[in-house]
């Protein structure tokens, strides 16, 4: 099995959260505009597309480390300089779930499903590197009130669905460089499957409809797929794939190999930390790894365990730059321990280990 471990730390500076209560996070939001600026809420501009638009000059979130070199010793952070890069996230819209499967005497690794948390903490992790987003979203008025108010030349958002063909407008796709995307559903029939969000219209109509529409510019293409994906006919995965979602995950994965778009494929073990229930860009900043910060990529769908959220995300966003993993396929998972954070050159060594191994 070729594995490369590595440590990781937490990539989000903490941050004070929000009081809890519409009220108490009102206030908050207007305690923290010095730091976000005084912004108001747009209009929506042209099909599809909404605009979180500022009133006053444009200011993304920056990430705030504790130390550098470039900071010194007093600790300042130094902002980023602005990407080159419009990253597209694409995922759901409803909330976290994983497959829970109950009274089994074998040990089953949940299969996790990748819907707003991922899309969140990738959103929030570009916000703070500087980095242009685009969201698409079913339901496009929830980003304000996971994000706050943000400019357009910071975020954009526009309305769409993956599973229906004539929702991907081309104009979403106009200056795209890079795409992640974290869609999925859960593994057994549930509420989340309502309104036809079942594993084979999520899994595998959405994503080929999604990347048939992608244009061929496209510098890479991330896809968070699953552990287990090549073995959904053995136990236990059989039993997480009773309604196919191991099964879709691998026609979807195969579909982007043979795009002939730059593609790295991610395959996270089951989550830990979280769900967050963040309201504002404030407090998805304060989330944290825990303990859960060293990290374990391998190849050939032959690691099993668990990973944090936030080790996913910041892998996502690693692997768009890493001209190594361009056409690869790693699972990762996470352990106690301390991490490269935010460290390309540390990360390029994980991911790196990982083929050579």
């Amino acid at each position: 099995m070729a594995v490369a471990c590595f440590n990781f730390n937490p990539f989000l500076s903490p941050l004070v959260a929000a009081p809890p209560g519409r009220s108490g996070r009102a206030a908050f939001l207007r305690s923290r505009a010095a730091s976000l600026g005084p912004l108001a809420c747009g209009a929506v501009v042209g099909r599809g597309r909404w605009r979180l638009a500022a009133a006053a000059e444009p200011r993304a979130v920056q990430e705030q480390p504790a130390r550098s070199e470039a900071s010194g010793e007093t600790g300042a952070a130094v902002p980023p300089k602005a990407s080159s890069k419009l990253v597209l996230v694409v995922g759901g819209t409803g909330g976290v779930g994983k497959t829970e499967i109950p009274l089994l005497s074998v040990s089953v690794p949940a299969l996790l499903v990748f819907r707003l948390l991922y899309r969140q903490l990738v959103v929030a992790s570009l916000l703070s590197r500087n980095i242009k987003s685009r969201l698409l979203l079913r339901n496009p008025e929830k980003a304000e009130s996971l994000f706050g108010k943000q400019d357009e030349s910071v975020l954009q958002v526009y309305k769409g669905d993956t599973r229906n063909p004539n929702d991907l407008d081309p104009q979403m796709f106009e200056g795209v460089t890079h795409v992640i995307c974290c869609t999925g559903t859960t593994a057994f029939p549930s509420k989340r499957w309502d309104g036809d969000n079942t594993p084979e219209r999520v899994d595998w109509d959405g994503i080929r409809n999604l990347v048939s529409a992608l244009p061929r510019t496209i510098k890479r293409l991330i896809f968070v797929s699953s552990i287990g994906v090549t073995k959904y006919n053995e136990m236990p995965w059989s039993i997480m794939n009773l309604f196919g979602v191991l099964k879709y995950k691998k026609m979807a994965e195969d579909f982007v190999r043979s795009s002939g778009i730059p593609f790295t494929i991610i395959r996270p073990g089951r989550l830990t930390d979280g769900p967050y229930t963040s309201y504002d860009l404030n407090t998805l900043l304060k989330a944290t790894a825990g303990e859960r910060r060293a990290v374990v990529i391998g190849k050939g769908d032959k690691l099993v365990g668990e990973v944090s959220r936030l080790v996913v995300a910041e892998a996502c966003i690693q692997a768009l730059d890493i001209e190594s993993t361009e056409g690869q396929i790693y699972e990762i998972n996470s352990v106690k321990g301390e991490g490269p954070g935010t460290d390309p050159v540390k990360w390029e060594q994980l991911f790196s280990s990982a083929q050579s191994t």
